[in-house]
Parts: structure tokens; C-alpha cells; sequence
């Protein structure tokens, strides 16, 4: 593969989208529940900051991944939600996380 093949290769796009120490965790969560605040978010994230929890989701949001939906009360409620194309991982991380349960034994 050179180098012009590389630039438009889908696993590569594929890796760029869901690179990110916080992407995988925040993907899960939004498969165990339909929508989720930011605060419930920041709470199942060990360690994380909010500015880095932010970016992650901005990124995530930014790649028709999951969509932010902003709800006008006082104060404000942000809710995320996996897109369609957000869903269709559902079975890849899956797998992954199969794959990476079997690395243990």
C-alpha cells in the first residue's frame, strides 16, 4: 500500500474516528442507554477532565457519530445520542470487546 492508498483507506479513517483514550467508553455508555447527559457521562469516566470529555464528544459529534441535543431549561440539559451511522458500530465494538476478553486467557 503507498502512501496516497493509505490516505483514503477506510480502516484508517475507521481508526481516526474512534482514536481517543475516552471514545470507547463514551460509545458503550451511549449503547446502554438511549441518551445520556454530559454529567452522567463525566461520572462513569474515571479520571477523566471535562475540557477532555468535551473534545472527545465534540470529535464524536463532528463525525455524525453521536448528536448533541440541547434541551432550553434553566440551567441547560445536554443530552448525547448515537446517529445511525453511530449505531452501526454497535456490532464492531462489540467484537472488539470479545476479541480483547479472549487476550486475558
Amino acid at each position: 500500500m503507498n502512501f496516497e492508498e493509505f490516505k483514503t483507506c477506510g480502516l484508517r479513517r475507521s481508526l481516526d474516528i474512534l482514536s481517543g483514550k475516552w471514545k470507547p467508553l463514551i460509545l458503550s455508555s451511549l449503547f446502554e442507554e438511549e441518551q445520556v447527559r454530559f454529567v452522567e457521562l463525566w461520572r462513569k469516566m474515571p479520571r477523566v477532565s471535562k475540557k477532555v470529555l468535551a473534545e472527545q464528544l465534540k470529535q464524536l459529534e463532528e463525525n455524525d457519530i453521536i448528536q448533541r441535543i440541547e434541551v432550553y431549561n434553566f440551567p441547560l440539559e445536554v443530552y448525547y445520542r448515537l446517529t445511525e451511522k453511530g449505531q452501526k458500530l454497535g456490532p464492531i465494538l462489540s467484537e472488539l470487546h470479545e476479541w480483547g476478553n479472549h487476550l486475558k486467557a
